[in-house]
Order: structure tokens, then sequence, then C-alpha cells
């Protein structure tokens, strides 16, 4: 097996981190076996000035607010619930005091395909992690996962190198679903591997 990416992959800036997550391999090993898939669209969500971002005009943890992993170091897992049902994956970025992350859009199955279908109650391998929701159920990742150290010895969450992948197969586009964020909905902050099979959607992608 790879070896876990070190931290000092994590302790950048989020849009550089979201594109080198490109071919990476997300893994999770649980009571139920290994699953895992190699990364092929990301979001990256640029902290304190970007209004898509949680941490959007937040200047430090407080209380027990979701975004207080993000005030951290980077190689942490943030994961939060949307639309009250779906858990969310996300990678903490930067250095500590510097909110960002990168959110893992969709994977294309590598291990443990079979029980991803199982918790996924589908039999198409393209349907399986083609979104952040559906990653998540497939891998079995939970918001009992919420600050995972994705860089420490014998964890069960963590990224490996997986696949290389050349520059010229991965597009930059607008980021999915945040119109809410005003001019920053327009960043090319969204990574895909362009000829993946695999991607949540083709918007941006397709001409």
């Amino acid at each position: 097996m790879s070896s876990t990416l070190a931290r000092a992959f994590y302790v950048r800036n989020a849009v550089p981190v979201a594109k080198d997550l490109i071919g990476k391999k997300l893994v999770h090993l649980d009571d139920t076996g290994e699953t895992s898939g190699l990364i092929v669209e990301t979001e990256a969500y640029a902290g304190k000035s970007d209004a898509a971002c949680h941490s959007y005009k937040r200047s430090f943890s407080s209380g027990e607010h979701r975004t207080n992993v993000m005030f951290g170091p980077g190689g942490y897992a943030y994961v939060y619930l949307i639309y009250g049902m779906y858990n969310c994956f996300n990678v903490v970025v930067n250095a500590p005091g510097e909110p960002e992350a990168v959110l893992i859009r969709a994977l294309e199955p590598r291990d443990g395909i079979s029980l991803m279908k199982k918790r996924r109650k589908n039999q198409d391998i393209k349907k399986l992690c083609s979104g952040p929701g559906k990653l998540c159920m497939a891998l079995g990742i939970t918001r009992a996962h919420y600050g995972a150290d994705l860089c420490a010895a014998g964890t069960v969450l963590f990224i490996t190198d997986g696949e290389p992948v050349s520059e010229s197969r991965i597009l930059a586009t607008p980021r999915i679903n945040v119109g809410y964020a005003g001019e920053a909905a327009l960043l090319p902050y969204r990574f895909v591997l362009r000829d993946s099979e695999f991607l949540s959607t083709k918007n941006h992608v397709l001409p």
C-alpha cells in the first residue's frame, strides 16, 4: 500500500492543493473492509475572503462551530451535513489560522466496489461516487470522522499518491451550486479530470 500523503502536502493554499489532489487516492478502512477511489473532482474553498467558504469573514474558531477544525493545520478531515441528510468530506489545508479546505466532489471507485454498491444500493459503478454525498456513503465516511488526522500513523482515513495525471487532463472550472457567493461563484476553483466518466456533473466541462 502506498504511504499516506505527508502534512506538508496539505499546508499550502487551497487552490494548488485542490488541483494536486486530482489523481490521488482516498482510502477508508473499517470493520467491513477497505474502500477507495481515485479523486477526479475537487473544489477549493479559500478561507476568510472567499464568499463561498464556510469560514468566510470568520477570524477564529469559537464554541462548537463546525468550521473550528479549519483553523488548525492542514491534513485533517472536515465533514459536514448538507440538506439535512448527506455528508460531505473536505480536507483542511493551509497553516493554522488560515481556514481553508478542499471539498472532494467525486471519485473513480477502486477498492471495495462490491461493498460500495451495497452501501449505495446502486449497481452503476459510474454513479457510486459521483458526488460528495454519494462518495461519503459509498466509503462509509460520516461526521464521526470530523477532525480525523489524515496523516497520523495507523489512521483509517487517508489519501495516498494514487496515479500520476498529466497537466493536460486537468481542467479548472467555476464551482458547483455556489451562486449565493456572488462574484466568488465565478472563480475557477473546481478541478476535474476532464476525460473522467465519474464526475458529479459535466457542467463547465462539455462545450
